[in-house]
């Protein structure tokens, strides 16, 4: 998000580039920019004084913008806004490393338990799962399509949901159920009870994740979401390791009672869930200001002068995030009005193509490793170096996004590693290639960066406002869902087992991609441009009477900039 100030426009500075403050005698000092930007809470800067002011210039510092941004009265965390709080940095650093570990952690161990009910199919597999329900790979294939599909169905109307209950009510709630469903995986007895068990997984599990990204919104700016998305994601990779081993030994359980390994795998890892689910009631405070409860103590998490920072040091960055009360629901009409914002759907239409070209080798990594004739044991620890390589470059991916100021080329880097192992697979002979180099091919291919929590955060960034914040990630999601549904159903059995139409359609798709992100990065410098050309031709006078009486909301108003 940028915002341009009204003042020192001839210098096109964003609210985070200005220096000084802007009109009233009666602002304390602020901070200087923090050009050196710690992403991390553990990196530090020797020549930085942790005890300078960290407060940095906002709109709030002119009486005049500061009438216009103003926080609506039933806001949660009206009661700590103060435009005139100071902080240090060395108060800020210690603030992000509390939520840290606070919240984000328990997100992350939050999605460890999503990604385990919903990726442990793939261990499945290598136990004869396919062989004791009678089924196919394209029944496996449906399976997987049946899943996305509701997944991404139900991914608008839990956001919505979530407005309303609050995710810190709707998450927990959503664990508990989908936990249940996955333990009664336990009796699965043939292809029918599967795509129902599938479906109702997608159902409930939708939703999921763009809860959890409005929530995390509410405690950090907008680049210490991008690197904690970043970690978010790592925690899903984490949890396929950890979901491989703990098939290689739960799968071993094959004939206890007389049940499949896999009957066990599944009841077992949704217990695990459903411990989580529990906890999450009480670990998930509904805001930065809301965080007493009888479990987490009278006073709360954090102090009266914590939360002064927390709220103030996120709103000053983005003033729309005061825009809705956390327990508002989306009416029907704001919905339609955040559906119909062309703006965003560059980035829907990545979230819809870009994971195309390594999501079939991912979802038959396991299968093709027992068709090599590895063992269960080895397919599963194999199925791991891929996940140690994609945790490494996600990381990178993330990171660099942020350091450089540049999200599509560093997003796009990922369409490039997958570029030469895909054009191997379609010009080798692989039926007569060691299965050894087969298997470092795919593992490779897997291991690239994943621009997800990039695009995610992007997405959070150019929406503007809460309400569109909300429906955004939903339908970004639903995008990123429907690609899925596309890529299960790219590797046929007609085409087994080597997959060649399939592996061609993958290689003109990420040539595609690579257009996309092309024609992107286009459309958003346009639009700025445009926009430049209509603020800059306005006097200041102008552009106060404009923030005053403009019907303009979020991404279409005039001082706003699209990131790319």
């Amino acid at each position: 998000m940028s915002t341009v100030l009204v003042r020192d426009i001839r210098d096109r500075k964003t609210a985070t580039e200005s220096t000084t403050s802007l009109g009233s005698h009666d602002v304390p000092p602020l901070g200087a920019p923090r050009h050196a930007k710690q992403y991390f809470w553990f990196q530090r800067m020797k020549d930085f004084d942790n005890d300078a002011i960290a407060t940095q210039p906002s709109v709030f510092d002119d009486p005049k913008t500061a009438e216009q941004y103003q926080p609506r009265d039933d806001w949660e965390n009206k009661r700590r806004f103060d435009p005139k709080a100071r902080w240090t940095w060395a108060e800020e650093n210690a603030i992000v490393r509390k939520i840290d570990w606070r919240i984000t952690f328990w997100a992350c161990i939050m999605f460890m338990a999503l990604e385990l009910d919903r990726a442990n199919i793939s261990q499945a597999l290598t136990d004869n799962f396919l062989n004791d329900l009678h089924m196919t790979t394209d029944d496996y294939n449906l399976g997987n399509s049946v899943f996305k599909l509701a997944f991404l169905c139900a991914e608008l109307p839990s956001q919505l949901v979530s407005k309303w209950m609050g995710p810190d009510r709707w998450i927990p709630a959503q664990m508990v159920i989908w936990s249940i469903v996955a333990g009664g995986q336990f009796w699965l007895n043939g292809r029918t009870s599967f795509l129902a068990t599938r479906a109702l997984l997608g159902i409930i599990q939708g939703g999921f994740i763009p809860d959890v990204i409005l929530y995390l919104s509410y405690f950090y700016k907008h680049h210490e979401l991008t690197i904690r998305l970043g970690f978010f994601w790592t925690m899903m990779s984490i949890a396929d390791i950890i979901s491989a081993l703990l098939g290689a030994g739960l799968l071993k359980m094959r004939g206890v009672l007389e049940y499949s390994g896999w009957r066990w795998l599944f009841l077992l890892e949704a217990i695990l869930t459903l411990i989580v689910g529990l906890f999450s009631f009480v670990l998930m405070p509904a805001g930065p200001c809301q965080t007493a409860s009888w479990f987490r103590g009278k006073n709360g998490w954090f102090s009266p002068r914590e939360e002064t920072i927390i709220v103030n040091r996120v709103i000053r960055e983005d003033p729309s995030k005061s825009d809705m009360h956390n327990r508002q629901p989306i009416t029907p009409k704001l919905l339609w009005k955040c559906l119909k914002d062309f703006d965003l759907w560059p980035l829907y239409i990545l979230g819809l193509t870009f994971q195309i070209p390594a999501v079939p080798e991912q979802q038959y990594l396991t299968l093709s490793l027992r068709q090599m004739e590895f063992d269960t044991l080895t397919s599963n620890l194999l199925s791991i170096p891929y996940t140690v390589i994609h945790i490494i470059t996600m990381l990178f991916v993330v990171y660099a996004a942020e350091t450089f100021r540049e999200l599509t080329w560093v997003a796009l880097a990922g369409q490039f590693w997958i570029l030469p192992f895909l054009i191997y697979l379609n010009v080798a002979d692989t039926s007569s290639a060691s299965r050894w180099v087969i298997w470092t091919v795919t593992t490779l291919l897997l291991g690239y960066p994943n621009a997800h929590p990039v695009q995610v955060a992007w997405n959070s960034r150019n929406s503007n406002t809460v309400r569109a914040r909300t429906v955004s990630a939903a339908c970004y999601n639903m995008f990123c869902q429907a690609g899925g549904i596309i890529a299960s159903n790219i590797y046929r059995a007609d085409d087994a087992p080597l997959y060649r139409r399939g592996n061609q359609q993958l290689l003109a798709i990420l040539c595609m991609n690579i257009a996309l992100y092309c024609l992107t990065k286009l459309y958003y410098v346009l639009r700025n441009r445009h926009r430049d050309r209509k603020w800059n031709a306005m006097t200041a006078e102008e552009k106060l009477t404009y923030l005053s009486t403009t019907t303009d909301e979020g991404s279409k108003r005039l001082d706003f900039r699209f990131e790319h």
